[in-house]
């Protein structure tokens, strides 16, 4: 399971917050003791976070509640974005008009001067992997990080292209996407989920 941190000042504001240590706003904070009651039904059996901020006060409410501890990693750090971060979507266009419009039709851009999706990829799949590898039978994994970073994870770790990434839509404040191991490969089960797993009936399990 991949859960996105709680609300923070820059996202009300829209600017790029990239690695920039960022807390939680109130609201933020209510969201992820919200989220984390929920979670915790689930009794996960391991916790790894960002270790930014923002992050590890979400994901310190389901330590919390569960009595795990958590392991920050800064491999899932958000997108480093260079010049851009803590910038407005506005201000971006007004000084990097021309790599603005290149980010948006997809196309591979250092924003900023900062990381490509790739290697966002190339640091974060890898750890998240290693942690689901030492899961007992039937374990559950929250990791705890950022939209872009959660992301790019899911893009790779279900084998979609990088250029086919941006097809996963954001994630909410606070929300989650949850993968699960089939024989082919990871499965995405739920996206942008902000209630707890439903069983598939049906015939696609």
């Amino acid at each position: 399971m991949l859960w996105r941190h709680g609300q923070t000042a820059w996202n009300l504001e829209h600017r790029f917050q990239g690695t920039m240590d960022i807390e939680l706003t109130e609201t933020g904070r209510a969201q992820a003791r919200h989220a984390a009651g929920l979670l915790a039904t689930l009794r996960p059996h391991t916790i790894i976070s960002s270790d930014l901020s923002r992050t590890r006060e979400t994901a310190a409410e389901l330590a919390a509640v569960t009595g795990l501890p958590v392991t920050h990693d800064e491999a899932l750090r958000e997108s480093y974005a260079g010049d851009w971060q803590g910038l407005t979507h506005e201000e971006i266009r007004a000084r990097f008009g021309e790599q603005y419009a290149a980010w948006k039709r997809g196309e591979p851009v250092r924003r900023g001067g900062g990381e490509l999706e790739t290697e966002v990829a190339d640091r974060a799949a890898p750890l998240v992997e290693r942690a689901a590898e030492k899961l007992p039978p039937g374990g559950v994994l929250v990791v705890v990080s950022h939209g872009g970073t959660i992301r790019t994870t899911i893009g790779r770790l279900i084998g979609l292209t990088p250029p086919s990434w941006e097809a996963l839509g954001g994630l909410s404040n606070c929300c989650w996407s949850v993968l699960g191991e089939s024989v082919r490969g990871w499965r995405l089960l739920e996206h942008n989920a902000g209630s707890l797993p439903e069983p598939v009936l049906g015939d696609d399990v």
